[in-house]
């Protein structure tokens, strides 16, 4: 508990510009200002218009929401749906079928487009293979693959069955694997021989086979999608090659009519230790939420519009605002299977060049790396066909956000910081790009029909310019409905803190006008000298220095303060090659104290080539932590390249020390 008068988390950094829409562009955007006071009280009223406005239902429902078995919610629950119909047949039964709805970019540099039509068909063959090989709706099917047009092929072939899709991201381990595997008990496991990845292909297969060998007696078959050619252990009997079955099989199939709850994917959340969190998820108030999420945030325009998500499938930004939400909404898309910086570093801005990208949507960190990078390399591209742009995956720092809209943007573009998680399903807290006065760094509003709110140890709202905890305190279409197999686990994880109330673990404040800037998970909250520090603050104001593209700050024990401030910092390409690295290291600790208070000025800034990040983008501050505290070094088998600890290791020397 906080000390009596104590915020939960202090308010340190203001942030004082604003970047209204354009007037052409407000005047052409889906949503306008009148939204929020639209929805009126009945928020489940809203969704149930928002659902038949945007979705085909075979049974059309009858009930909005039952909550009678709270934190359980049922959304439409009486109503019967295909989530596979709603991404393609309807939109070829309307006559779009012609439409472009996949431009696949490989990293070697082949491509294909795919129609609504081809994609259908298909996905119909697909979905009459997997039921050869003896999968029926409520049947659970691993999917393990690179970013591959097979890889939405596979998942909407399952959602055609009525068979929820657990997708395991293409860089995890076989144990990892293994473990999502046996949790779903998955009766088919759909992969391929491998991917391409930096220049070269990685194996895919054999993760499999040693998932697999670990013992997993649920699983009948493999499904191998041919992507690289590399030599492939194969076992007969179990082991298909789809090039052999899918495309000579038929494009007649029937999608399997379900019940709204029907569930619709398992997504474990990432981690390779412990028993695996399976987030549920349900097919008609998924579907719902991430449709218009989609169309509103994003402010689509299907039959004019280029969108590219830059996220895996094997995250839940692919499933919602790669597969479901752009296809259900009829929208012409991009994939890319590989890195940014494959062949070289302006790969992403020649893509967007070529496909005429109008909507991108992808990470802060990727920004970061982007601005270490050097705005020269967008500059060679013609980046003028973005309209807008959108953020993703944790609290973007405001210098970050500003560099996204000038250097990409063009100084134009609305730029959407949204909210949301696995757990939600669809995005919850963003500005409206028509509607929004957008505020560098803040996720600033719940969108209409959300109720969210940030709140005090004790549970009660804080007033405006105050911090604590960010809190969901009325149900959505979208929301998890479990954890796999362990209903227990999910009302102790999510709804035991604040009762009755959804809390995931992220901090956030209020500004003076009211809306939220989310701070980043409380489990990274520093108590320095009995203030508690968000660190996505402190990053943010190291950021803002010309020098900085990238900083992670974690609290290290200290005798005299309780925690202080250490700062692992990313420069810039083109900071001054003449400032030695002590006076560099002032002149950040210094430019923090300015921007924030003296007491969130660090006690070390430590220069590193690299930052340990998850195959997500998030940074892994634990073992940051351990640095900082002389610690040995933890579990980095989650990281994408564990030889970043190492690089770390190797290039710090004690320097950074002060005070």
């Amino acid at each position: 508990m906080s000390e009596p008068n104590q915020p939960a988390l202090e308010n340190l950094l203001t942030e004082g510009r604003r970047f209204e829409p354009s007037p052409e562009f407000a005047a052409q955007a889906n949503v306008q200002a009148g939204a929020y006071d639209a929805v009126g009280e009945d928020l489940a009223a809203y969704w149930a218009g928002r659902s038949r406005e945007l979705l085909t239902w075979r049974t059309p429902f009858t009930q909005s929401l039952d909550w009678s078995d709270a934190p359980i919610a049922r959304w439409f629950a009486d109503g019967t749906i295909n989530a596979a119909y709603n991404a393609l047949d309807r939109h070829v039964e309307a006559g779009i079928g012609d439409r472009v709805a996949l431009h696949f970019e490989g990293e070697p540099g082949d491509s294909r487009s795919i129609t609504y039509a081809e994609l259908r068909d298909e996905v119909a063959r697909t979905a009459n293979v997997l039921a050869s090989l003896g999968v029926r709706t409520g049947d659970r099917v691993a999917i393990y693959l690179p970013l591959v047009p097979e890889a939405v092929v596979a998942m909407l072939a399952c959602a055609r069955l009525g068979a929820p899709h657990s997708v395991v991201f293409g860089g995890f381990s076989a144990e990892a694997l293994h473990s999502r595997i046996e949790d779903a008990e998955a009766k088919v496991v759909i992969t391929a021989d491998g991917g391409f990845r930096r220049g070269k292909p990685f194996a895919l297969k054999p993760a499999v086979d040693e998932a697999l060998a670990k013992g997993a007696p649920s699983v009948e078959h493999v499904l191998v999608v041919r992507r690289t050619g590399q030599e492939t252990a194969w076992t007969e009997g179990r082991d298909v090659w789809w090039h052999d079955v899918v495309p000579q099989a038929s494009t007649e199939h029937e999608p399997a009519w379900v019940e709204a709850e029907h569930p619709l994917f398992i997504l474990y959340t990432s981690g390779t230790t412990g028993k695996p969190k399976g987030i549920l998820h349900t097919t008609g108030g998924y579907l719902t939420q991430v449709a218009a999420t989609h169309r509103d945030v994003f402010d689509l325009k299907p039959a004019t519009d280029v969108y590219w998500c830059t996220a895996d499938i094997g995250w839940v930004t692919g499933h919602s605002y790669v597969v479901y939400g752009p296809l259900v909404n009829g929208a012409t898309q991009v994939i890319y299977e590989g890195t940014p910086d494959t062949p070289h570093r302006g790969r992403w801005w020649e893509i967007v060049a070529k496909y005429g990208v109008t909507i991108l949507y992808t990470a802060p960190t990727a920004i970061r790396t982007y601005m270490k990078w050097g705005e020269e390399i967008p500059a060679q591209h013609d980046l003028s066909s973005l309209r807008l742009l959108g953020s993703v995956g944790e609290p973007i720092n405001p210098e970050a956000w500003v560099w996204y809209r000038r250097v990409i943007g063009g100084d134009r573009t609305p730029v959407v910081d949204t909210w949301w998680q696995t757990e939600t399903g669809a995005i919850m807290i963003s500005p409206l790009p028509g509607v929004t006065a957008a505020k560098p760094g803040s996720a600033q509003t719940p969108l209409p029909g959300i109720s969210a709110n940030v709140v005090d140890d004790d549970g009660q709202p804080v007033s405006a310019g105050g911090g604590g905890y960010l809190v969901l305190n009325q149900p959505w279409p979208a929301m998890l409905r479990g954890i796999w197999g362990d209903p227990e686990r999910y009302a102790d994880t999510y709804w035991s803190r604040f009762p009755g109330v959804y809390f995931a673990g992220d901090g956030a404040k209020k500004d003076e006008d009211g809306d939220i800037w989310v701070l980043g998970r409380v489990d990274d909250v520093m108590n320095v000298s009995g203030h508690r520090l968000s660190t996505t603050e402190i990053e943010s104001a190291l950021v803002s220095h010309d020098w900085v593209a990238e900083a992670a700050v974690v609290g290290a024990s200290d005798d005299t303060t309780g925690q202080a401030v250490v700062a692992f910092v990313i420069l810039r390409g083109g900071r001054p090659e003449e400032v030695a690295e002590a006076e560099l290291v002032e002149t950040l600790r210094q430019h923090v104290a300015k921007e924030i208070g003296p007491i969130a000025k660090p006690r070390q800034v430590l220069v590193v080539p690299e930052l340990p990040k998850t195959r997500s983008g998030k940074i892994m501050r634990r073992l940051l932590r351990d640095i900082a505290e002389n610690r040995t070094i933890g579990d980095a088998t989650t990281l994408a390249d564990s030889s970043v600890m190492d690089l770390i290791k190797s290039e710090l020397s004690g320097g950074g020390s002060k005070d």
